[in-house]
């Protein structure tokens, strides 16, 4: 099942940790860069459950790959412009590398198949 799959669960956490996060960001920056990293996590969730249940995954993780260095890109400009601490740019970093590098272990083992 997709919900026990480690890489479902990071990015789980990290669209939950997303949304905590947006709710600080001042209404200048609420409803634009803090909708789409909204918007961009929620979408990588749901391109893990569906890699998932597909037989053909590479295309779909590739796309994840795509994802996940937009929300790594748009999480950087939120600590460049002082929206999020360097505390919580840390935080959410984590969730970022973990995803990152269990897509790539995901694509490897496919590639190798």
């Amino acid at each position: 099942m997709y919900s026990d799959l480690p890489l479902f669960k990071t990015t789980y956490d990290l669209t939950l940790n997303m949304y905590m996060l947006v709710r600080n960001f001042t209404k200048e920056f609420k409803y634009t860069l803090g909708e789409q990293l909204k918007k961009e996590t929620t979408e990588l969730v749901i391109l893990i459950y569906q890699a998932n249940n597909r037989r053909d995954k590479k295309i779909v993780i590739e796309q994840a790959k795509e994802k996940i260095e937009t929300i790594r890109l748009l999480v950087r400009l939120s600590k460049d412009l002082k929206i999020i601490s360097l505390k919580s740019f840390v935080n959410i970093n984590k969730y970022i590398q973990s995803s990152s590098k269990q897509i790539s272990g995901w694509e490897k083992s496919i590639n190798n198949n």
